[in-house]
């Protein structure tokens, strides 16, 4: 559905996208760690982005789905920088976007960095710094030790094969964080978040609702509903978020 093709960024890093022209402002997905744009969430949203004739854009950062690069080489760095360059090679005018796990982190950066550029914001499963508080605060001494030997450490995952978590990925997250200095969003924002999710806990998006400064901020806590957030229930509440947002545009 949309538009398959590709770009290099400035970096020179080879993104693979979808995109569907139609009116603004664009919805702009932004996956999860490890995740690729034929997600579920991804594909749903394109698809009733298509059917109201909407502007929209998924894209694979570089290690992920079909772009260029190995995630073992990546880091959130990295995966903002591909973002930026999307946003900004392939959409023009006001974006939502819709930011899921490590996507949600992705567009809270975007929000810090071009807030002029946004229109509104929805947060599936946010999962803002992440590479300190989940990973970082919660490794052991000998994985903290392996990590300066070796480089890296493996995560069980239970969604696909372990996570390879390198040292460059703990290091540069501490240049991304956000939930440490003032966090304006001066625009609508939704989040959603399952009390079922395995993998971001609810007392993260209490703390990001608390840390952020925001005139119209909502937290939906959806009783047992897991990480994937995917199934039809789950899926209406992310278009309902998108639709509130958007505020009859």
């Amino acid at each position: 559905m949309g538009t398959s093709d590709c770009f290099d960024s400035p970096q020179g890093r080879r993104i693979v996208y979808h995109k569907s022209e139609g009116k603004g402002p664009w919805i702009v997905f932004l996956g999860g760690l490890k995740s690729d744009m034929e997600g579920t969430k991804a594909v749903f949203l394109e698809a009733w982005a298509k059917a109201q004739g909407r502007a929209f854009l998924r894209f694979d950062y570089s290690g992920h789905g079909e772009s260029s690069g190995t995630f073992e080489e990546g880091c959130i760095g990295d995966w903002y920088e591909d973002t930026v360059a999307a946003v900004s090679a392939l959409t023009q005018g006001p974006i939502v976007p819709v930011g899921s796990s490590m996507g949600g982190w992705q567009a809270l950066l975007l929000a810090k960095d071009m807030p002029e550029r946004i229109h509104g914001l929805v947060t599936v499963a946010a999962a803002p710094d992440f590479t300190e508080d989940g990973y970082w605060a919660n490794f052991t001494d000998a994985q903290k030790q392996a990590l300066e030997e070796v480089g890296h450490v493996e995560l069980p995952s239970d969604y696909m094969e372990p996570y390879i978590i390198s040292k460059r990925m703990i290091e540069d997250g501490r240049n991304q964080l956000v939930l440490r200095a003032p966090l304006d969003l001066p625009f609508p924002v939704r989040c959603l978040q399952g009390t079922a999710d395995a993998a971001v806990s609810t007392e993260t998006a209490l703390r990001l609702m608390d840390h952020a400064t925001c005139d119209d901020m909502r937290l939906t806590l959806v009783k047992d509903a897991d990480h994937r957030f995917s199934d039809g229930s789950c899926l209406q509440m992310i278009e309902d978020a998108v639709v509130d947002v958007l505020g009859g545009l």
